[in-house]
């Protein structure tokens, strides 16, 4: 039995953390970050991780890793390994240092590529056929350390990023524990990193998640897959006309299907029949699926359609993305 410390934050860290709860592993407390504020009230609400280890009796830590005052309560839990599932936190050498078996994080890619905070969504982004996740030993660096375990998973031509997370969440919270336990036994040893096929993921912004229509429909289907469901992709319809005309509201969207046998509209063209909406790009369309107005709950893209005839002009053009802010 090891004695560990799992430090992490968000939903696809649970999964790990449950799994190591019922391994035969003592987790003997959780590190997680510090209540942030939500929701348009900004009420502080605990992390996803926060609430699984209450739930199972586990006492938490929220402190920032740094510091002396840390470093010795690091030091008395006296664990052998700290396992990492998206913590959100940089660790100094003195913290690195204290578990005798590292640090050992769980990274949602086959490293060296997509190292950094948004691997799932990069390799979605640059359209992917597997990836998978990696167990390593922590170092100053990015995602740079040794290697002690992998596992790949194919990702699906309609995945979103939340899907493929999902399916990494788990699979790699099994790896994660076979980690551990063939560190105990000492039957594993840490491989360093290929010196070639080093990607970089960073943290996706709201801006990456706009959507060009003017890029073949190929990428814009995939840039609305990779951010989705966060930080969600968006475009921006007309201003409003008249002579104080404001800029264009934002519309959220939801995976699109593209449409290789239409090919008549040009980039943020929109065509609204009865049952489906259409958009151009630079080579064919997209049909939109769920579309969210400014204020609104998200709708199917037909129905938004027929509430905003508004939007078309007389000749019933609707163009999107042509002021994006």
């Amino acid at each position: 039995m090891v004695r560990l410390l799992f430090a992490g934050t968000p939903e696809p860290a649970v999964p790990a953390l449950r799994a190591l709860l019922g391994s035969r592993h003592e987790v003997v407390a959780v590190l997680t970050r510090a209540d942030a504020p939500a929701g348009r009230g900004r009420r502080l609400v605990p992390s996803p991780v926060r609430l699984a280890a209450e739930e199972a009796g586990v006492p938490v830590l929220t402190d920032p890793p740094r510091g002396e005052d840390f470093l010795a309560r690091l030091r008395d839990l006296d664990v052998d390994a700290a396992p990492v599932v998206a913590y959100g936190h940089l660790l100094r050498p003195d913290v690195l240092a204290v578990p005798r078996l590292g640090w050992v994080n769980l990274h949602f890619s086959v490293l060296p590529a997509w190292r950094g905070a948004a691997p799932v969504q990069h390799a979605v982004l640059a359209g992917d056929e597997v990836t998978g996740a990696t167990t390593f030993l922590l170092d100053e660096g990015m995602d740079t350390g040794p290697v002690l375990g992998t596992a790949t998973e194919t990702i699906r031509p309609r995945d979103t990023s939340g899907d493929l997370l999902g399916r990494l969440a788990s699979s790699g919270a099994g790896l994660l524990v076979a980690t551990l336990d063939a560190l105990e036994d000492g039957t594993l040893a840490p491989q360093a990193q290929p010196a070639d096929g080093a990607s970089l993921a960073p943290k996706v912004t709201t801006d990456d998640a706009r959507v060009r229509w003017d890029d073949p429909a190929l990428a814009v289907d995939r840039r609305v897959r990779a951010v989705t469901p966060a930080p969600g992709a968006w475009t921006t319809l007309p201003p409003t006309p008249g002579p104080d005309a404001a800029p264009g509201a934002r519309l959220g969207l939801g995976p699109v299907t593209p449409r290789p046998d239409v090919t008549d509209l040009s980039p943020g063209q929109v065509r609204a029949g009865k049952k489906e909406v259409l958009v151009g790009t630079a080579t064919h369309a997209v049909e939109l699926g769920h579309v969210q107005p400014v204020g609104k709950k998200p709708m199917a893209a037909a129905d938004w359609a027929r509430g905003a005839r508004g939007l078309f002009t007389g000749d019933g053009d609707l163009r999107l993305g042509q002021d994006a802010r």
